[in-house]
């Protein structure tokens, strides 16, 4: 299975669960998954986060286009598939628009050619004001989940100041990377609440992702 990363994923993660400061490990996880080819996204969100001018567009610009894949033929030839769907639904005029000329279309359409899993923090909605990628993936038979569930499926497991102790049930640890300047005690303390939350092994509900933080996160200002 090919994971196909939505830009939600990397804009919420570096802004709240997994920023780069204090949960390095998850970027660390997204690597190693690249290097075996089994997570990935495309181009024009590469282009998104690179926008930012941020240290995830830092990070995005290291990724180049081995992680951020380009179209190629069989992409092009899976657009007027989801494009024949989208019109066929009763979504506004607008909503289809700002659909076509967005990252999400060519997402999806990247997912149906090659038979990847899409990630996105998005969920299904009856609303027509906007075309939401689950209820695309839905539509045209592609496997979609929300980043909590593709780590659980893949059994990461981000681990604070220690190595897994048992391998056989653990087969992905990655070590965070200590910080000189925090007190020992008081970043064990942090790791006991955030593993109490489910941040550090991936273990979270994805209520909210529309609310709060917006349908794709926020960048802090932008």
């Amino acid at each position: 299975m090919v994971y196909l990363l939505d830009a939600n994923v990397f804009i919420q993660a570096k802004n709240l669960h997994y920023g780069f400061d204090f949960c390095p490990a998850f970027w660390d996880w997204i690597i190693d998954q690249d290097a075996k080819g089994r997570v990935k996204s495309i181009e024009k969100i590469g282009d998104e986060l690179e926008a930012g001018q941020d240290d995830l567009a830092t990070w995005a610009k290291t990724r180049g286009d081995g992680f951020f894949l380009k179209p190629d033929q069989e992409i092009l030839s899976a657009t007027p598939n989801v494009s024949t769907w989208v019109k066929a639904q009763k979504y506004q005029p607008a909503a289809v628009n700002t659909f076509f000329q967005v990252a999400d279309y060519w997402l999806v359409a990247h997912a149906l050619a090659h038979k990847c899993t899409v990630v996105t923090h998005e969920i299904a909605s009856d609303g027509v004001t906007k075309v939401k990628i689950p209820n695309v993936c839905i539509g045209l038979k592609v496997k979609w989940m929300t980043p909590y569930e593709m780590l659980r499926h893949e059994r990461a497991k981000f681990v604070l100041g220690t190595e897994a102790r048992d391998k056989k049930s653990t087969p992905v640890v990655h070590k965070g990377r200590s910080r000189p300047a925090i007190n020992r005690q008081w970043e064990q303390g942090l790791g006991r609440r955030l593993e109490a939350e489910g941040v550090l092994r991936g273990i979270h509900s994805h209520d909210g992702a529309d609310g709060l933080y917006g349908e794709r996160g926020t960048r802090g200002g932008r």
